[in-house]
């Protein structure tokens, strides 16, 4: 079964996912990122990039979606650069998994 990927951001960062066929949702604020994000999880999106900017005002609903397996939720860095917020997410799932911080 094919998955769909989505991902949410403000638009100068998620623009560019367009052109390898990802649904786009354009997000500069609270609601709309939850907005964004519940649609995506409805419509069974099998992963859904999410700019560190937008999940940071809505961490509680990416945690909890952190503890399904679908869908994958990735944090990215937004335009501006990195808030750090997506690497500390993966090393923690590093550290869940392997047992220790390898990274």
């Amino acid at each position: 079964m094919a998955y769909k990927i989505g991902v949410i951001g403000d638009k100068e960062s998620v623009l560019p996912f367009k052109l390898f066929g990802f649904s786009v949702h354009f997000a500069t604020d609270n609601k709309e990122t939850q907005q964004a994000l519940k649609h995506l999880v409805r419509e069974e999106y099998g992963v859904i990039y999410i700019t560190e900017a937008c999940a940071s005002t809505i961490k509680e609903e990416i945690d909890r979606l952190q503890t399904q397996l679908q869908p994958a939720v990735v944090l990215i860095p937004n335009h501006d650069g990195s808030l750090g917020i997506g690497l500390e997410a993966i090393q923690q799932n590093v550290e869940k998994a392997v047992g220790q911080n390898i990274l």
